[in-house]
């Protein structure tokens, strides 16, 4: 069995859902993770907001518009009368207990159950989409097996305790459909799960069934060995680490969240990577394995800025570096990149909301002074600091761009060069041509 997620973009027209109704048809048995339709989250959301500001009007106006766009989709996607008719139905319907919110007072809790609707309509139209075309599908609600616990963690042995149950229940279907993203509290209300969502979903129920491999469909290539904006000839990365995954993540590459994946990876179940427009392709394999000695990537992070504190009373104190972070705690201020020497300590953030204040409270133990306008460039491979040679390398192609900080020994997966943004695409392109095109 194999879990099949399917994001947004891929469910953004009646023809990508019929691409991704192909891929379910050779699957077999294999278990679909489907998203809400682009566009349909920033919709919702922007209905509750009407809500929460008793704006009923603005609310039905976007809901009617949205029904629309639903009942177009379903007249193109649909091709029997039997399976158009029941499309219709149950997209008036769905939008009618929307309608039902359009009220005086709206919660959270209302909120987070409008928020639903939407992975809830993929599933219900993909399944019946399924079924015009001669698949036996089992639907699955996701909040009847997902849930999360007080501190809003999946609980793990809940998932697989009533994910097999419900298995059982239903064997020999060719595929079943179930939501991502949503499930519920552990007071028993409609919830989600917040960051890396559907692809959380997708892990958490590869983990419970034990799958063969998790696939992550999405409607381009994202795993590329370089920023192909400023970079010709970039390649597509075929085979990553969970470690190398999670530090490309974090340099942009938005099709995961390290979070997500974290429950394949202690299961030791494959994650890969596909595109929907080129689904007989291999995609990028994401495992436990390691090809050694081999840089991967290169990719950059915008919007950094180096804060640094110079002290003569830093000199053999014990204590310093933990006044110095607790100011960023306070300001729940995250740290990316750190450097230190005998006499100072400096720092990368990207979240700049608090810096004034985080400035004037580092003042009280040195001379603060702070760099905009950074760039972190990130090398992600298997750097572990016995395999000499690639640290030369990486210096030499970038011997003629002045670098701020190293980052170098928190992770045997990343070498991170901290430089100025208008240096930013000719470093690129000089590591391009240094470690990839020699």
């Amino acid at each position: 069995m194999k879990i099949q997620k399917f994001g947004t973009a891929t469910l953004a027209s009646a023809d990508k859902i019929k691409a991704v109704a192909a891929i379910l048809k050779e699957g077999g048995g294999d278990i679909a993770v489907l998203s809400s339709m682009q566009g349909t989250a920033e919709a919702l959301t922007e209905i509750s907001n009407y809500l929460y500001k008793k704006n009923q009007e603005g609310a039905n106006e976007i809901i009617n518009r949205l029904e629309l766009e639903y009942l177009n989709l379903s007249s193109v996607l649909f091709v029997k009368d039997e399976f158009r008719q029941k499309a219709s139905g149950l997209i008036t319907a769905k939008f009618d207990y929307i309608r039902s919110f359009t009220k005086d007072l709206f919660t959270l809790f209302e909120e987070r159950i409008v928020l639903a609707q939407g992975e809830i309509l993929s599933t219900e139209l993909v399944n019946l989409y399924l079924t015009e075309n001669g698949l036996k599908t089992v639907y699955l609600y996701a909040p009847d097996f997902v849930r999360t616990d007080k501190n809003a963690v999946p609980d793990a042995s809940y998932i697989k305790e009533k994910l097999t149950h419900l298995l059982s229940e239903n064997k020999d279907a060719d595929v079943y459909i179930t939501q991502g993203y949503i499930c519920r509290n552990a007071y028993g209300e409609i919830d989600d799960l917040r960051k890396g969502g559907s692809d959380l979903s997708a892990c958490l129920i590869g983990a419970a069934v034990g799958a063969k491999e998790i696939r992550i469909w999405a409607d381009m290539d994202v795993m590329q060995n370089n920023d192909s904006r400023y970079v010709k000839g970039t390649k597509v990365i075929r085979q990553l680490n969970f470690h190398e995954a999670a530090e490309l993540t974090y340099f942009g590459a938005k099709i995961l969240h390290p979070s997500s994946i974290l429950p394949a990876k202690m299961a030791n179940i494959p994650v890969r990577l596909m595109n929907t427009n080129c689904p007989d392709t291999e995609g990028t394999l994401i495992s436990n394995e390691t090809e050694p000695n081999t840089i991967k990537a290169v990719a950059a992070k915008d919007g950094i800025t180096a804060i640094k504190i110079k002290s003569g009373r830093m000199l053999l104190a014990h204590g310093f570096l933990r006044r110095v972070f607790e100011v960023f705690e306070n300001y729940q201020t995250s740290i990316d990149m750190l450097a230190s020497s005998e006499v100072g300590i400096s720092m990368t953030i990207d979240n700049t909301k608090n810096l004034d204040n985080i400035v004037d409270d580092l003042k009280k133990y040195g001379t603060v002074s702070v760099d905009k306008g950074m760039v972190i460039i990130g090398i992600v491979g298997d750097l572990n600091w016995e395999n000499t040679g690639f640290q030369s390398l990486i210096m030499e192609a970038v011997e003629d761009v002045p670098v701020r900080m190293i980052s170098y020994g928190g992770s045997n997966y990343n070498v991170s060069l901290l430089i100025k943004h208008e240096d930013k695409e000719r470093a690129l392109q000089l590591l391009n041509e240094k470690l990839f095109n020699k």
